[in-house]
C-alpha cells in the first residue's frame, strides 16, 4: 500500500469512529485545508488532521507525526501545525481512535499504553488520556 492509502484509511477509520458516537463530519473540497474533516459539535467547529500511528517499544506505545511536508523549488518543507489551523491531531492504533490537542504535539507525539521497563512516568502521555469517548465528553461538558 502507498502512504497516501494508509492515510486515507486513518482518515476513515477515525470519521467512522465519530459518525458511531453520532457526530456530523464536514470535509473540505479539494485538498487545500490544513485539516482533514471538520466535526459539527454542539460548543462550534472542531477542525481535525489525521496522521497514522507506527508501533514503538514493542506495542508498549505509539507515535506519530505533527508536521506536513511538500515539496517546493526542489526541496522538502516541513510544516508544524498550529492551534490556528487545527484543533486536534486524530490517529487511529489497534482499534481505538484516539485525540490530541495540536498544543500538546511537537514534531511528533508519543503515547504510551504500557510502563515503561523502568517504570519512568514522568512526562509520559498515556494513551488512555486521549481515547475519543473520553475526549468528547470534555466537550459535551463545555457546553
Amino acid at each position: 500500500m502507498t502512504s497516501k492509502l494508509i492515510g486515507n484509511l486513518t482518515e476513515l477509520e477515525t470519521m467512522t469512529d465519530f459518525v458511531r458516537l453520532g457526530y456530523n463530519i464536514l470535509t473540505p473540497y479539494g485538498d487545500c485545508e490544513p485539516y482533514d474533516y471538520v466535526i459539527d459539535t454542539k460548543k462550534g467547529f472542531i477542525r481535525i488532521q489525521c496522521k497514522t500511528a507506527q508501533t514503538e517499544d514493542d506495542g508498549a506505545s505509539f507515535s506519530f507525526g505533527c508536521r506536513s511536508n511538500h515539496r517546493k523549488g526542489g526541496k522538502i518543507v516541513h510544516h508544524k501545525y498550529t492551534k490556528d489551523e487545527i484543533d486536534y491531531f486524530a490517529t487511529h492504533f489497534q482499534g481505538v481512535t484516539y485525540l490530541i490537542p495540536v498544543e500538546e504535539c511537537g514534531a511528533t507525539k508519543r503515547l504510551r499504553i504500557l510502563p515503561a521497563k523502568d517504570n519512568q512516568d514522568r512526562g509520559v502521555s498515556w494513551a488512555k488520556d486521549y481515547v475519543l469517548e473520553e475526549v468528547v465528553k470534555t466537550w459535551e461538558a463545555d457546553v
